[in-house]
């Protein structure tokens, strides 16, 4: 008869780790039961049989070991994954893992069956090697711990707050609709910047095309004619050639031989230039608060980012504390995750306040960083007990004024480029056809 492991809560709540013999996970489950145990872990011992390919030497072994359901790994095999595991399929396999261990299904067999279903790549290969690790005795959230690339610490900690009080399969569910919230939200600002990100860069291209190839043109019929031109068409003619450079000579037209790159070069690879350098400023501290602080200060681009990322840390926290995260542990991870320096200083003066008895609400009211109904909320849920559904409903308030704001911004941008387009073509319009009025005039008093 098989042998499980299993690990268990007693009746004050403590664990207990040991071992049944029963003919299957179901049955082993009903006997740890008929202890007054509760069960959060129960996985069969794996006894290693050797092989002939052992005894001789061979690789078969060696190809075998440590994999499941009979599936061996070629050899020469390479996987190679880039980045982390898609939000897409890890909110997937959290809803369908929940599922399975609502169905009261063995961590390990639930596991064995999300891994076999998932398509060769990285998450495939990570939970393959957290089965090994369980098998071998340790923790699903150690075991995930060991792959940041595809479980985060939020991801670990809510699962370890989930097989310590037994309710694994209600924490797998509410990080699912975590991930699932905050995938929301990202793809509504990414698919709302889309629209003005592809205007602007059209409406871009067409006028340096004006200014490269149609601009020139005009300036040799000016040329040709020996006259004054207007203040204003001469900066268009300097622009011109300095956004041309060198390539207007490939045309035939006027350019400026001591230029060697076009400003044009410049113009395109400005939007690059200028996030490589945000990138370089935020690898310091100081720099990343100030740029923060900066984007923060914006008109309207700030207020976006300052709704977005009080809905992304009030929902982490309140999911957290929901699962039986301890409060410090809880605001640690939220600090870590929030992408945003100016936040990341509240919650540690939070953090430290917490820590040392105070309140969550007045540290965070005195770093000015959220509205007077964030502090507000928040200290009616510590006063009622219920900080997690204040933190949740933030969460959900904000998420809406986001969606507001973006739809809000789109219909504002869409009026704005059209006027900004038109003024720049008209006034190179108006600047190309001023001497030509001021000849034709010339030519009718002759």
């Amino acid at each position: 008869m098989p042998t499980f492991n299993f690990e268990a809560l007693n009746e004050s709540g403590a664990t207990k780790k040991g071992t049944v013999q029963a003919s299957n996970s179901e049955d082993a489950i009903a006997r740890i039961r008929s202890q007054g145990l509760y069960p959060t872990s129960v996985r069969e011992q794996k006894v290693k049989k050797k092989t002939p390919a052992a005894t001789t030497g061979g690789g078969g072994a060696a190809a075998t070991s440590g994999r499941r359901g009979g599936e061996a790994k070629k050899f020469g095999e390479i996987t190679i994954n880039i980045g982390g595991v898609p939000r897409k399929q890890l909110t997937t396999f959290t809803r369908q893992f929940s599922t399975l261990q609502d169905a009261g299904l063995p961590i390990l067999r639930s596991l064995q069956i999300l891994e076999q279903q998932q398509k060769p790549g990285l998450l495939k290969q990570i939970l393959d090697e957290v089965q090994e690790d369980v098998s071998a005795g340790s923790s699903l959230a150690d075991a995930m711990a060991k792959h940041p690339k595809g479980f985060d610490k939020l991801y670990t900690k809510m699962v370890a707050a989930g097989e310590v009080a037994g309710v694994l399969d209600e924490i797998l569910r509410r990080l699912a609709d975590f991930l699932e919230k905050a995938a929301a939200l990202r793809r509504k600002i990414i698919s709302a910047m889309i629209y003005p990100t592809v205007v602007i860069s059209v409406a871009t291209l067409i006028v340096m095309g004006i200014m490269i190839v149609i601009v020139p043109q005009f300036q040799e019929i000016f040329d040709s004619f020996d006259t004054e031109l207007p203040m204003v068409t001469q900066y268009l003619i300097q622009a011109s050639l300095w956004m041309g450079g060198p390539i207007l000579g490939w045309f035939g037209a006027p350019h400026n031989e001591d230029q060697l790159i076009p400003g044009a070069v410049y113009i395109l690879f400005a939007p690059f230039i200028i996030y490589g350098l945000l990138k370089l400023i935020r690898q310091s501290e100081g720099g990343r608060y100030g740029v923060d602080q900066v984007v923060l200060a914006l008109p309207v681009a700030g207020a976006l980012v300052s709704k977005t990322v009080i809905a992304k840390f009030s929902r982490t926290l309140g999911t957290l504390i929901r699962a039986g995260v301890p409060i410090l542990d809880a605001i640690t991870i939220t600090r870590e995750t929030t992408g945003n320096a100016v936040y990341e200083n509240a919650l540690q003066k939070v953090h430290d306040s917490v820590r040392q008895g105070e309140s969550f609400a007045e540290p965070l009211r005195q770093t000015k960083v959220c509205d007077a109904i964030v502090t507000n909320m928040i200290d009616v849920g510590e006063e009622t007990g219920d900080l997690d559904k204040m933190l949740i409903k933030i969460a959900d308030n904000y998420d809406e004024e986001v969606d507001t704001m973006v739809a809000g911004l789109v219909s504002l941008l869409e009026p704005v480029m059209v006027v900004v387009l038109g003024v720049l073509v008209g006034s190179i319009v108006i600047a190309l056809f001023l001497p030509m009025v001021a000849l034709i005039e010339e030519a009718g008093a002759m």
